[in-house]
């Protein structure tokens, strides 16, 4: 990996679009001063995420963009773009190259990219933290950036460490993830209070909600036992009134028979009495006797013509039906059926013959895509052998531009040689002139030392206020939390809470009643249900709520009437341990009146005994005790574990309120104080480091006497240690000129070899492709076809479906319709028949009256013996008669016996009906069937909390009646209930799992955060320690380097605490005792930063590295040193170097001349040809 091009947009000299192509190896950037080189170090630090504008040399981050100059004007943005080669894969993302672009905008906006994808800064910063790139940016050594390593605490050293091993993103989610912690350690703590407190709650209402539970047990038990008694009740009613139906037919048949027989009887009786007065007139009256048999003649031809008319009515049938045969319409249906199933049976083919489509498509499509990726494949093989090419005739170049370097190199090594022995000799005489060392005075050491001492106070002085801060913080917390909590529970949602929306509403009770402190369940107590109430403007209002409350069957209202203000009177002295209730409280005026009804006569007492002493007085009608007992002369009411009245939670409401302000004050106390310790902390730290400066000033005096000798030495012995790299550095450059030419032939060999070998055919890949997705298109469309297919075959099936079955409707309703008709055709039969019958009769009575009339003159002789026995005839038929009409007369009286036996029943029903409907609101058909003779009775528990069993018992009346009378008496003796307690014991339970859930969840938040924050220590501790030891290594090697026989080191200030520790650097060059590095001289600091910097690169490397005038400050000696160090960095890393030097120069691959003309830089470059 390795920056591959810089291209800068704006970017402070840079006006014009100016591109850096950078290759590995060294890359030297020179010009004069002035000229923006360094800008290009922060154009590399500011597109890498750089957040601080005195880092990039500014005051805010606006400079960053180009101001202007007197020729060209401001512009309004500033773009970096970096692109980086990514083949080896060390940036953790899929690419081989990887641009990073940073866009400022001159309004404030910032843009990040990254490929350009839109990026946050987190992603840029967490994708270089694996190369050891963050924050720090210790890979780029800007100018006076050696000093700031200088100056550095050992923890800021521990920082450059950290960075370089790739643990700030650790440290960054570390970071996360306490606060995170702080602020559920806050939100714990505001849960817990506020589940203390409904659990408090629960005890008394789980008691009220059992009592509840076990009155609905009950009360179902009653309607349960009330149901199937009113139900069997109304079964036998029904049962009743069914049999007394068919009776009443019955005796209504019977009286038509009786009624019919009497009919006929009473026309024989007239017949025979007008057939007695014709015999007894005398033969004078045959003439008449002639005329009424004509009559009669002529009544019976009447009656013929009636009946024949009517037997010709009778003989004409009805129209037959013409509708369609009904079997003729069930084989339609048959057919159609049929046809239905054939028609299933091509449905089924079709879904077979779609699913075959299905996986022939499936099986296109992946051969489609197997053929796009083998395309794809062989276009990247193709690429790659292209690249490949590329880069081995890349690498000729290269190796043929070391071999001329190294031959270059060579020939310099020879004339460095033969200075270098020039320079040892003049070095060798001038050691022995050199002075001796003098001591030093350690005064100004011992007031470094009591300077630290009193920073160290200060620090320990923050630390406590801020421990005291978080404490007065959590103790904020809680009672915030508690308040918040006891706010709920003031928020009652019962209906006399809805009133205080109404108009004429005031306000709640307790807003008008403050009791003094620990009487407040006493008052509550004495106000009863007035505790909770709101406060109404007059009576009238109250009354017209309750109205209204009574129309629309809501809950209990409880109103308190504000009648103003009144004087209370004295009230006589009481005994030690009570109190007047009057005296316990304060009022507002506008109720004084009404509290003072409710409290007439009432004292408030410490304990029972007291409450006893009280109630003993003739003034006294109730005492009542701190938690709520009320005595009186009637009787005692336990308070027992009750909830909280309002006015009690309404007091500790306002001591939480209180609690909490007191807290804030607190907080805000310690904090006014925490900034004062912070500024005497700032005025410490300032001595310190004052005392600090004076220290490293009077060392800085001792090292000036020991200079001269010590740069005399340093000079002998590395003029000594020159010649000696001298003569190896002449062996390494003539070996590497032997190794270049090898690395040329061998790849020129790579090149031929990579040429001659075949290539993938991508035009037989590409039509294999297009072959498969034709396929693929046409297996879709087949798909698609059978599909609509198949739904249209689906919809023949469904309307055949639906013809089968309006044929088979059509036929049952043909064949009820013939049904009919056949019974019309019977009756009419009948009637035909009767007609007929009628006929002949009457036919037979006109010739019966014809021949009377023919012998009416021969039976007037006979008449007198017809006339008695006629009048025989009649007495016998009034006989029957009279029988017959007693006969009727019972039937008559039976028949309205039953239909008032029949209305009582009716009435009976209807009063059962409307008991049910009252009580139950259950009509009589729904209460018959859940709960009528023929159900089974459920099995009732005598626990409310088990379950009722269903499976039940046969129904026996006296049982029944047994069991409602019983439930009855339980629900009596069980007293008054509160109906609304398990509703409100459910929710306060419900809300209560629901935070204690919230507890644990947050429990387990707490535990995963700090699994989280030990993974990461332990992440950080390994990685840390691991580069530290590296580093040491590395440092004792670098050290070595820059110091001949010089010893460096580096050491943990705390080595028990490996999160936590420092790091400090001993530096002894060599002939010199001293380990500090302020003793050191103004060159050996600087190389000394650098060696510390170089061991950090070695121990863990990052792809590039930037120097900024690392260089300026050495001599030739020192120089040649660090170039030898330039050199092994560029073996594993891409160098990019600021410099003035021309040694550094010779040794880059690459240089960038950086050149400014009106005030825009511009660049040029050369490409070196070296080995």
């Amino acid at each position: 990996m390795h920056l591959k091009t810089l291209t800068l947009r704006g970017f402070k000299s840079f006006a014009s679009t100016t591109t850096l192509k950078l290759e590995p190896g060294i890359t030297c950037v020179v010009g004069p001063n002035g000229s923006g080189k360094s800008n290009v170090v922060d154009a590399l630090a500011w597109v890498m995420g750089e957040q601080g504008a005195k880092s990039l040399r500014g005051s805010n981050m606006s400079d960053v963009i180009f101001a202007g100059t007197s020729g060209r004007p401001a512009l309004g943005r500033a773009q970096i773009d970096l692109t980086i080669d990514n083949s080896d894969g060390v940036l953790p993302i899929e690419y081989t190259e990887v641009t990073i672009t940073r866009t400022l905008f001159r309004g404030g906006g910032s843009e990040y990219a990254i490929n350009g994808s839109p990026a946050r800064l987190l992603d840029i910063q967490e994708l270089l933290s694996d190369t050891g790139m963050g924050r720090q940016m210790h890979v780029i050594v800007g100018q006076g950036r050696l000093d700031s390593i200088l100056q550095a605490t050992p923890e800021d050293r521990r920082g450059f460490i950290e960075e370089a091993a790739g643990v700030l993103k650790h440290r960054r989610r570390k970071e996360r993830a306490l606060k995170k912690l702080a602020d559920m350690d806050q939100n714990l703590v505001r849960v817990l209070d506020l589940t203390e407190e409904i659990r408090r709650q629960l005890g008394p209402l789980a008691r009220q909600a059992k009592q509840a539970r076990k009155a609905s047990l009950i009360q179902a038990r009653v309607r349960d036992a009330k149901a199937r008694l009113l139900a069997d009740d109304l079964v036998n009613v029904r049962e009743k009134l069914e049999r007394q139906s068919h009776m009443d037919t019955r005796l209504e048949e019977l009286k038509h028979v009786h009624e019919t027989k009497i009919a006929d009887l009473r026309a024989s009786i007239e017949e025979s009495e007008r057939n007695q007065e014709a015999r007894a007139r005398n033969a004078n009256d045959a003439t008449r006797v002639w005329q009424e048999a004509t009559s009669v003649h002529e009544r019976a031809k009447t009656t013929l013509a009636i009946s024949a008319e009517r037997v010709k009515q009778y003989s004409r049938p009805e129209a037959t039906p013409t509708g369609e045969d009904p079997d003729v319409l069930d084989q339609k249906a048959l057919a159609a059926s049929n046809e239905d199933g054939d028609l299933l049976q091509r449905v089924q083919q079709a879904q077979r013959e779609l699913s075959g489509l299905v996986r022939a498509k499936e099986q296109a499509e992946d051969e489609d895509q197997r053929a796009a990726k083998e395309l794809a494949r062989v276009n990247a093989l193709v690429a790659d052998h292209r690249e490949k090419v590329a880069r081995l005739t890349g690498d000729v170049g290269s190796a043929h531009a070391r071999l001329e370097a190294g031959e270059a190199e060579a020939g310099r090594a020879r004339s460095a040689l033969e200075a270098a022995l020039a320079r040892a000799e003049e070095a060798k005489k001038a050691v022995e002139d050199a002075p001796e060392e003098s001591g030093g005075d350690f005064d100004v050491s011992r007031a470094h030392t009591q300077a630290g001492i009193h920073r160290d106070q200060a620090r320990a002085k923050v630390d406590a206020l801020l421990a005291s801060e978080r404490e007065a913080r959590a103790d904020r917390a809680h009672w915030e939390a508690r308040r918040d909590a006891l706010t709920q529970l003031l928020a009652r949602d019962d209906d006399t809470a809805h009133l205080l929306d109404h108009d004429h509403v005031l306000g709640a009770v307790q807003d008008f009643v403050n009791a003094r402190q620990g009487t407040e369940n006493a008052i509550a107590t004495l106000l009863g249900p007035f505790a909770d109430a709101v406060v109404m403007d007059s009576l009238d209002s109250a009354l017209t709520q309750a109205r209204d409350a009574q129309e629309s069957n809501s809950g209990q209202l409880r109103m308190m009437i504000a009648n103003g203000d009144e004087a209370w009177p004295t009230k006589q002295k009481l005994p030690e341990g009570l109190t007047w209730a009057r005296e316990c409280v304060t009022p507002d005026p506008k109720v004084a009146a009404s509290v003072s009804a409710l409290l007439r006569g009432a004292v408030v007492a410490n304990d029972l005994d007291a409450a006893q002493r009280g109630i003993a007085i003739d003034t006294v009608d109730v005492a009542v005790t701190l938690s709520g007992t009320m005595v009186t002369r009637s009787g005692v009411i336990a308070a027992g574990q009750t909830t909280d009245s309002l006015l009690a939670i309404k007091a500790q409401h306002e001591a939480a309120a209180t609690k909490a302000e007191a807290a804030q004050h607190t907080c805000d106390a310690l904090s006014d104080e925490l900034t004062a310790a912070n500024s005497a902390l700032d005025l410490a730290i300032r001595g310190a480091n004052e005392a600090l400066k004076a220290l490293r000033a009077h060392d800085a005096m001792q090292a000036e006497r020991a200079q001269k000798t010590a740069r005399l030495q340093s000079a002998l012995a590395a003029s000594e240690a020159e010649v000696d790299r001298g003569r190896e550095a002449l062996k390494r450059a003539e070996d590497h000129v032997e190794w270049a030419k090898e690395r040329v032939e061998e790849a020129r060999s790579k090149v031929e070899t990579v040429l001659e070998s075949p290539s993938e055919d991508v035009d037989a890949a590409r039509d294999k492709a297009e072959v498969a997705a034709r396929t693929a298109k046409e297996a879709r469309e087949a798909e698609t076809s059978a599909r609509l297919a198949l739904r249209a075959l689906e919809e023949q099936s469904r309307q055949l479906a639906a013809r089968a079955r309006n044929l088979r409707q059509a036929a049952a309703k043909e064949r009820e319709e013939r049904g009919r008709y056949a019974k019309r055709e019977a009756q009419r039969q009948v009637a035909l028949r009767a007609a007929t019958e009628i006929e002949a009769d009457a036919r037979r009575a006109v010739n019966e009256a014809a021949q009377l009339l023919a012998i009416a003159s021969a039976r007037q002789t006979a008449v007198g013996e017809e006339t008695r026995q006629a009048n025989e005839r009649v007495g016998a038929l009034r006989l029957a008669l009279d029988e017959e009409m007693k006969r009727l007369a019972d039937v008559t009286g039976e028949v309205q016996r039953d239909e008032i036996a029949r209305t009582q029943l009716e009435l009976q029903a209807s009063d059962v009906e409307r008991r049910a409907m009252e009580a139950l609101a259950l009509d009589a058909d729904t209460l018959i069937e859940e709960y009528g003779p023929h159900t089974l009775v459920p099995v009732f528990p005598s626990d409310p909390d088990e379950e009722v069993n269903e499976e039940g018992q046969p129904f026996v009346r006296s049982e029944q009646e047994k069991a409602f009378e019983k439930a009855s008496n339980e629900l009596v003796r069980l007293g008054r209930v509160n109906p609304l307690a398990l509703e409100e014991h459910d929710a306060l339970a419900a809300r209560h799992a629901f935070l204690m859930e919230q507890v644990k969840d947050l429990k387990e938040s707490k535990a995963d955060l700090m699994s989280i924050i030990t993974d990461v220590d332990r992440l950080v501790e390994e990685a840390f320690v691991s580069a530290f030891e590296d580093t040491k290594k590395q440092f004792a090697h670098t050290f070595d380097v820059l110091f001949p026989g010089g010893t460096g080191d580096l050491i943990l200030t705390d080595p028990d605490s490996p999160l936590t520790t420092g790091i400090e650097i001993e530096a002894r060059p060599a002939g010199k005792k001293v380990k500090r590095m302020s003793l050191l001289s103004g060159g050996e600091r600087s190389l000394a930063a650098i060696a510390f910097l170089v061991a950090i690169f070695k121990a863990r490397p990052s792809p590039f590295y930037v120097m900024d005038e690392v260089e300026a400050a050495l001599d030739d000696v020192n120089l040649s040193r660090l170039l030898a160090i330039f050199k092994e960095l560029r073996e594993e890393s891409q160098l990019i170097v600021i410099t003035h030097q021309k040694r550094t120069m010779e040794i880059a691959d690459a240089l960038y001349g950086v050149s400014m003309r009106d005030g825009v830089t511009g660049v040029v470059s050369q490409r070196l040809a070296r080995s």
